[in-house]
């Protein structure tokens, strides 16, 4: 293995992971949006709220926050989850994914 393979390498292994873990991001992120649409509509239709926040839950990234706010016409659901560079094994501070959604509730 020559000089300029040998620090390369180790240059390429931290591009990969810096990749992976914006993927990672993305995914989470897409993730949250999910789960707080999905409960907004759960909501919006009468659904049951712990049966709605369940479905949100299943949805999003494990750890993730849901809370639910709304009035008479509308109801507001957010998501928020941390995603951690590996996993929270390097010890990296992590990333604060939120997503927010808001529904009109349905009438009888």
């Amino acid at each position: 293995m020559t000089a300029e393979a040998a620090v390369v390498l180790p240059v390429l292994v931290v591009v990969a992971a810096a990749l992976a873990w914006t993927v990672s991001l993305g995914v989470a992120q897409v993730r949250a949006t999910d789960a707080a649409r999905e409960t907004a509509r759960a909501l919006a239709r009468d659904d049951d709220r712990a049966s709605a926040i369940a479905l949100g839950h299943r949805v999003a990234p494990d750890g993730a926050r849901i809370s639910v706010s709304g009035d008479d016409t509308t109801v507001t659901v957010t998501v928020e989850v941390t995603v951690r560079p590996g996993g929270g094994l390097l010890g990296l501070p992590g990333y604060d994914a939120r997503a927010t959604a808001v529904a009109a509730r349905e009438g009888p």
